[in-house]
């Protein structure tokens, strides 16, 4: 590399990411092969539309790129190609959701016909929800209005019977399952019974538990649900992209789905992230990837087992999946206080909301880990255990000093 500044800033990166113990749940380390499809000369190419139907000549070996990904993302969750489409040109998990939206709940003429705005139904932010489930700060909730449902105040778990009596009377249009902070199994069967009853779409976003879906640690969300989205650089390994899967049938909502993509939403795919997710897809169909993601589960109930151990507070009690949230608040001392003090001691973890937080955002109640990155640089259940207690004697000396 000629810029001897950019250079500098991306080796002191490299070093920072190696020194560090990174508990970030939404972070992991991609291979070398995805990272070296990024810097390709793929990046040189525009090909605005989709294999077969481009607006640019010179499409014939991006073409099959492009194809060559959906077959893996299809093969990767065992989906037949007459069933099933899945798009591969979204650029993250934000303007996927969005464009789902956009295809199933149409665009904002309400602003200027006062007609009444569709309803998203997604968990709440501070119980473990995404801005993209219909928060009022995002996209998603100032087009479209959110009705919100979240967990059990006893048992900090989804209550289904409470989502399906908010469900009846809201009467939203689509029902969004999948979360970015809950650490529970998601009973993809229950919400389909509840969008059947109130005649809404199902949508599940399993950005964050794509790799277990994958390896079968999660129970598949395909069975049930209209549309599928998640990210790519999460527990799949790849760059940061997002996949849009659509089930073929009479109503053709791919179609529309791809239609809010191109041109709805973007103009030219990046096609070098489109082969770098490829590669990750298949190395993620892999009996290694398989290993590896049972470790992953494994990483992180260990650690969550030992926190409890340890006097904290492991919210609903602890894990089925590759993260947890941890109340520090119990203990003294906010999840921004804990998130930059361990930051201080190179553990790298975020601060988060717990349920029921009666604390800003900015500053909330707790923090959440996850396993991933640390499981691919090759961490086993004891040296998550370690880091439990490093991380315990860290934050408990701090609240001897508040």
């Amino acid at each position: 590399m000629k810029d001897p500044q950019i250079k500098k800033l991306i080796e002191q990166e490299k070093k920072r990411q190696k020194k560090v113990i990174n508990l970030i749940a939404s972070e992991n380390y991609a291979s070398k092969d995805v990272l070296a499809a990024l810097g390709s000369e793929l990046t040189n190419k525009y090909a605005e539309g989709y294999a077969g139907k481009r607006y640019y000549g010179g499409n014939e070996i991006v073409d099959k790129i492009e194809n060559l990904c959906k077959e893996r993302a299809l093969k990767l969750f065992g989906l037949s190609p007459q069933k099933w489409h899945v798009n591969v040109q979204p650029l993250s998990g934000s303007p996927a959701n969005l464009a789902v939206y956009l295809a199933l709940l149409g665009g904002a003429d309400f602003t200027k016909n006062h007609i009444e705005p569709k309803k998203i139904m997604g968990m709440s932010l501070d119980h473990g929800g995404h801005l993209t489930h219909g928060h009022k700060v995002s996209a998603s909730g100032k087009f479209w209005t959110q009705i919100s449902y979240g967990v059990d105040k006893k048992t900090e778990q989804l209550d289904y019977d409470e989502i399906k009596r908010i469900a009846l009377r809201e009467k939203p249009d689509i029902i969004v399952a999948g979360y970015t902070a809950y650490s529970r199994k998601i009973d993809w069967k229950k919400f389909k019974i509840i969008a059947d009853v109130c005649g809404a779409y199902l949508m599940a976003d399993i950005s964050h538990i794509a790799g277990l879906v994958a390896a079968g640690e999660h129970l598949s969300p395909f069975l049930y649900c209209d549309v599928v989205t998640s990210t790519t650089h999460k527990t799949l390994r790849g760059p940061r992209a997002a996949l849009i899967f659509s089930k073929i049938d009479s109503r053709e909502i791919y179609k529309k789905i791809d239609k809010a993509v191109f041109p709805g939403l973007q103009g030219g795919p990046h096609l070098n992230n489109i082969a770098s997710v490829a590669i990750a897809l298949a190395e993620a169909n892999q009996p290694s990837f398989k290993k590896y993601i049972k470790q992953v589960v494994r990483n992180a109930k260990a650690m969550s087992e030992e926190f409890k151990k340890l006097g904290w507070r492991v919210i609903s009690g602890g894990t089925d999946t590759h993260l947890f949230l941890l109340d520090t608040m119990s203990r003294g001392i906010s999840g921004k206080q804990a998130s930059e003090l361990l930051e201080q001691n190179g553990i790298i973890v975020n601060k988060n909301a717990i349920p029921f937080d009666s604390r800003p955002p900015m500053d909330p109640s707790g923090i959440r880990i996850g396993a991933p990155a640390e499981t691919t640089r090759g961490r086993k259940e004891k040296d998550f255990i370690r880091i439990a207690r490093k991380i315990d004697g860290i934050l408990r000396a701090e609240v001897g000093n508040i």
